[in-house]
């Protein structure tokens, strides 16, 4: 049986009455993951749409059904899905069935189409934007070119980074406009030959969601000692991610520190090869893997929980688990690399340290030990942290939408919107 939406099943998530409307943007996204897949793109595509409906705009996305519900669904049109043999995590979407929507979404009035994903999303959105008649951006959340190899490890690195290279090309040259997360990951596309109009908009943080949380609470549910020194890594527990290096850093900070515990907090596709590294590096019992937390309760109580957040990612567009410690008051010490590059100031909440385990242990062992340096830098992450806030980066993002709005209503844009690369 065919899937359809109703037009009366679709339902606009924000303030674009007849008064309003000509300051409201009518945004429809689509991804290829959403909540209950914990991600950075679910983040930010939660984040957005929260603060853009506070901005008067109106939201309606389309996702992949999990077959587990969130506690808001109204927003979203989910769309049968299966499941995908390398990443069970994710699910992939039926393409006709997202098609299928296109009857009821003709008369919503949508004035733009932000696709935030690269899949089946991506073909969709493109196509739904062209039906539509509206213009298309594209967030470039992942950068591929590190990305792709840990999962198709098979085939030589030069070759994957080839194809991710040509993949972003070819796709980000579909769309009317492109928003990354960096100035870095910006730099990498313009450095593959993309010409497509761009802006640089963070994912920001919802301040006031980071006053609670508990450390004390979270060391007494784990049995963890309030005089032990304590580290804390978030995100997806994936070799892309780093991980390995910062178990090599704990063993040589226990040299100096025996009872430093590193909490690893979320799930993924390494968790089994990293458990086994810390065994075999002698610090199984210094590792913690705690899984995923609910992020209005548990997570807050485990950023807290730490003496500093450590961070050694190599892909990351941008990195805001970063702001999220520092939002909290944790203290950060990480490498600064791709978008990480971009969010952190050397003793600005952070410690900037080198993908080299005496320097990066050096710069540990240091705001263990020293803790007027923990105080100072604890101050200042809240005070860097609430630069970034989500309702500015939410203004600039329906500042760039009616932008592109604006530039594809002009002949010349219409006429030759995406023809460049049609494929």
């Amino acid at each position: 049986m065919p899937f359809r939406i109703d037009e009366s099943d679709l339902i606009l998530q924000g303030g674009c009455d007849d008064e309003s409307r000509s300051a409201c943007v009518k945004i429809l996204m689509i991804s290829d993951v959403y909540f209950p897949r914990i991600n950075g793109v679910s983040t930010s595509i939660f984040t957005f749409r929260q603060e853009l409906e506070h901005h008067g705009h109106a939201v309606h996305l389309i996702a992949p059904d999990y077959g587990r519900p969130t506690a808001d669904e109204q927003w979203i049109t989910r769309i049968p899905s299966r499941y995908l043999p390398l990443d069970p995590e994710d699910r992939m979407a039926k393409l006709s069935a997202i098609m299928e929507l296109l009857p009821g979404l003709r008369n919503q009035g949508f004035d733009i189409l932000h696709i935030h994903t690269p899949f089946i999303a991506h073909h969709a959105g493109i196509r739904l934007a062209k039906a539509l008649g509206i213009p298309a951006v594209e967030s470039y959340h992942t950068f591929f070119e590190e990305y792709l190899y840990y999962y198709v490890p098979f085939l030589p690195k030069s070759v994957m980074r080839f194809a991710a290279r040509h993949f972003s090309y070819r796709q980000c040259h579909q769309v009317d406009a492109l928003v990354t997360p960096s100035e870095a990951m910006l730099e990498v596309l313009r450095g593959y030959g993309v010409r497509t109009q761009a802006d640089i908009i963070p994912t920001g943080i919802e301040l006031e969601q980071f006053a609670a949380g508990s450390g004390a609470a979270f060391r007494a549910r784990y049995g963890i000692d309030p005089e032990w020194p304590v580290l804390v890594h978030v995100g997806r527990v994936a070799h892309e991610k780093n991980i390995g290096f910062l178990l090599e850093v704990v063993a040589r900070v226990r040299r100096v520190a025996p009872e430093v515990l590193l909490i690893v907090a979320g799930e993924g596709p390494a968790l089994k090869a990293l458990k086994r590294k810390a065994v075999a590096l002698g610090i199984g019992g210094h590792v913690l893997f705690v899984g995923y937390l609910d992020r209005q309760r548990e997570l807050l109580d485990c950023y807290r929980a730490g003496d500093a957040f450590v961070f050694a990612s190599r892909t990351e567009t941008q990195g805001l688990v970063l702001l999220e410690a520092m939002a909290l008051g944790v203290p950060v010490v990480s490498t600064a690399v791709m978008g990480t590059r971009d969010v952190l100031r050397h003793g600005e909440g952070a410690l900037i340290a080198a993908e080299q385990v005496d320097d990066f242990a050096g710069q540990v062992v240091r705001l263990l030990q020293d803790t007027a340096l923990r105080r100072r830098l604890s101050a200042a992450a809240t005070a860097y942290a609430a630069q970034w806030s989500a309702a500015r980066m939410a203004e600039r993002m329906a500042g760039f939408y009616q932008e592109v709005i604006q530039k594809s209503q002009e002949p010349v844009a219409a006429f030759s919107r995406r023809q460049g690369v049609t494929g």
